[in-house]
């Protein structure tokens, strides 16, 4: 078979390609020689970059028009970006989640971290929602679609255009069923014992969050004979984890009337409504409502949406962050426990565990931190990227 040409694209002499050897992913525009040739490459154009002396380090996916320019596809020069390239990536990607859970309901695809650059995959049973957060992967849709449906044998795929990540690659927001057919009602999700409510067309992201999966199942550990008191929670994703593990009470508090009513459903195919109970507003009103009511709970979680999606976000977003802590600490009875969750890719760790300490020293409480959680293995995090790693949960004993 004939090697396939592909164009070329180089970066500036003194850009790092050592890391790029070492295998970063990204290639920004700042760093590439960009010239009238360079900028007629149409987005998701497959292209060979070469460092500044010309030597080849691999094919890159191209968008000119995202800050990320290059997104470093195969370190094989010769390789074919086909259907059967799809299915040895999607084949290694499942075989993974397959080892490590015992029903099809898991990320299979985490972009970069499984060799498919800005691809997000969340398999629910019979259905997959793919996310094509990159320009390439817009192009080579059919393609990727077609060996999803090979590898994994899914009845429907679903194309979920929503998020940042695509209007900063410049794409549209065009969510549809390509193959298949949707789910006429709301997904059963099981999870540490519990059961959620996935909406996979009308939901946020791709209906669930799997990535809290192993810190559901530790602040359930928590929760045996506990109130909880679950904040931002979505479909109940801590709470309702919590009555699986024992809880005596569960309340989910969240400013969306549908993700409360999946919530509720939730409870309800448990047969823990009794012990269940739900609180539409914004979160900042109920913590402060709930601190002046003199409300206590023994189990806190917060488990806010991206405060700090961006370097420019980062000062907003940990303040942010502090004042939740400090409203949430005072709800915690003696002894018991606060739950402070991040998803932000700008803060890191030791910023975010900054931002939690200094909201419960504010609120006059004293802290023990017990466990530091992160998002589950299937979600690998790519070592040379850290924006992989976003997902931190911080446990503390109050």
């Amino acid at each position: 078979m004939t090697a396939p040409s592909y164009p070329v694209i180089r970066l500036k002499p003194k850009a790092n390609a050592r890391a790029i050897r070492h295998g970063f992913p990204w290639v920004y525009d700042n760093e590439l020689v960009v010239d009238r040739r360079t900028r007629k490459i149409a987005p998701g154009t497959i292209a060979v970059l070469e460092d500044g002396e010309r030597n080849p380090l691999g094919l890159v996916a191209v968008n000119p028009e995202s800050r990320i320019t290059c997104r470093m596809i195969d370190r094989d020069l010769d390789a074919v970006i086909d259907r059967a390239w799809f299915e040895k990536r999607l084949s290694k990607a499942l075989s993974l989640r397959e080892r490590l859970f015992d029903a099809p309901f898991y990320r299979l695809v985490h972009a970069e971290a499984d060799g498919l650059p800005g691809v997000v995959i969340d398999r629910f049973g019979d259905t997959a929602v793919v996310q094509p957060n990159a320009a390439w992967a817009d192009v080579a849709f059919e393609a990727l679609t077609e060996a999803l449906v090979a590898v994994t044998g899914v009845g429907s795929v679903i194309k979920n255009a929503s998020g940042r990540a695509r209007q900063l690659e410049g794409l549209d927001n065009e969510t549809s069923v390509v193959r298949g057919t949707a789910p006429e009602a709301p997904v059963p999700v099981p999870m540490n014992g519990a059961t959620y409510m996935a909406d996979l067309t009308g939901g946020q992201k791709t209906g669930l969050f799997f990535d809290q999966r192993p810190n559901h199942a530790f602040a359930a550990r928590l929760s045996q004979g506990a109130r909880v008191l679950d904040v931002f929670s979505h479909v109940g994703g801590f709470s309702l984890a919590a009555l699986a593990g024992g809880a005596v009470s569960g309340l989910a508090v969240d400013g969306s009337e549908a993700a409360l009513a999946l919530a509720a459903s939730g409870a309800e195919a448990m047969g823990v409504s009794d012990r269940f109970e739900t609180r539409k507003g914004d979160a900042f009103d109920v913590l402060t409502a709930l601190g002046e009511e003199g409300a206590k709970f023994d189990v806190v979680i917060c488990d806010p949406p991206a405060f700090a999606p961006s370097k420019q976000a980062l000062e907003a977003g940990l303040r942010a962050y502090e004042r939740v802590a400090r409203l949430a600490a005072p709800l915690v009875a003696e002894d018991g426990y606060l739950v402070l969750c991040s998803c932000s890719h700008a803060a890191d760790l030791a910023k975010f565990r900054g931002a939690c300490t200094r909201g419960i020293g504010r609120a006059g409480r004293q802290a023990q931190l017990i466990h530091t959680g992160f998002a589950g293995p299937d979600h690998p995090l790519m070592p040379q990227l850290a924006e992989s790693g976003y997902l931190k949960s911080l446990f503390f004993r109050l």
